[in-house]
């Protein structure tokens, strides 16, 4: 039998007795890529795929102390995107854990090259996505001089290499009286350098990190190096995520006119910290297409190129910026 405009299971291709007509491809459910046999099916399984726009994933978690809890989350998480057919999955900052004070932070801190980032590159691998962990507690090579950390965003992509890597360069030293209270330089190296946009199966990926939200020239200067997805994995407090996360993400979005991508800490992490959650994802005009509800779990987004690039044409703020003015500005004495 036939419903809507595809065919449901079984029949030579999409499974239909008697056959229907050839499906219109764009019409097709990303769902119906599950329905077709990997041998006989394989070539519409390609045309299906080019037609569709690519989904991503975005994940919300309650990191704790444990590690290995964490990380059965996460791969969870992963997962059931790849199963959704997400190509890029988007993890927050302190994935890996968050401890509940600085020496318990250190101590669990690994390198690049441990063991943890070892079985993500597998899990992108076994699930054929592309992974953006954002706010990995990296030991730099530096370690054993200055033992602090980096808050480092690593990007795999679907064979499991290490694409890019992005050390936060804005560290979040707040001080809110009785309220939130911050030093991360206290214990994490600023990163050097900003890391150019990266070419995904979504489009092109610029790397940040929670605080790095709070600065438009960082986002400005992807955009200018090409970025068509701006990505701010974090852990808000509530206190001050209530107050800024939504309306700073749209802004980034707005001024850039990129895609922006916000995976988040939600709930309790540990005695002493709870985060704010809403994990979204925003569109270049400005609009939350896709959010997380309260707790852990995944929000789904297309990413609309064809769209993105409408909108830099009809409103062509790159090509209006004066940046022949933007530094000529004194201080009145």
């Amino acid at each position: 039998m036939a419903v809507g405009p595809f065919c449901v299971p079984p029949n030579p291709l999409l499974g239909c007795d008697p056959p229907c007509p050839p499906p219109r491809l764009s019409a097709l459910p990303r769902s119906a890529l599950c329905c077709l046999r990997p041998g006989a099916g394989a070539a519409l399984r390609r045309a299906m795929a080019a037609a569709l726009k690519p989904l991503v994933a975005v994940g919300q978690v309650t990191s704790t102390p444990d590690k290995e809890q964490n990380f059965a989350a996460c791969a969870g998480l992963v997962r059931e995107a790849a199963q959704r057919g997400a190509c890029l999955v988007f993890l927050p900052e302190g994935f890996d854990y968050i401890g509940s004070n600085v020496a318990q932070t250190l101590s669990l801190a690994e390198g690049l090259d441990g063991a943890l980032m070892r079985r993500y590159a597998e899990l992108a691998r076994d699930c054929g996505v592309w992974l953006s962990l954002g706010g990995f507690h990296e030991r730099g090579q530096d370690w054993a001089a200055t033992q602090r950390i980096y808050n480092c965003h690593v990007l795999l992509d679907s064979a499991g290499h290490l694409v890019a890597a992005y050390r936060k360069t804005h560290l979040c030293d707040v001080e809110l009286e009785g309220r939130v209270s911050m030093k991360e330089s206290s214990f994490t190296n600023p990163g050097p350098e900003i890391v150019a946009p990266v070419s995904t199966p979504a489009g092109k990926l610029g790397l940040s990190v929670c605080y790095d939200l709070r600065f438009p020239e960082l986002s400005l200067a992807l955009r200018r190096a090409g970025a068509e997805i701006l990505t701010y994995p974090s852990a808000f407090t509530v206190y001050t995520g209530s107050a800024h996360w939504e309306v700073l993400l749209r802004a980034r979005a707005i001024e850039s006119q990129c895609y922006v991508v916000a995976a988040a800490q939600t709930g309790k992490n540990h005695e002493h910290r709870t985060s704010y959650g809403h994990s979204l994802v925003v569109d270049p005009w400005g609009s939350v297409v896709a959010q997380c509800h309260e707790g852990p779990g995944l929000c789904y987004a297309e990413i609309d190129l064809e769209f993105l690039h409408r909108i830099r044409r009809e409103i062509p703020v790159q090509s209006h910026r004066r940046h022949d003015l933007y530094s000529t500005v004194e201080l009145v004495p």
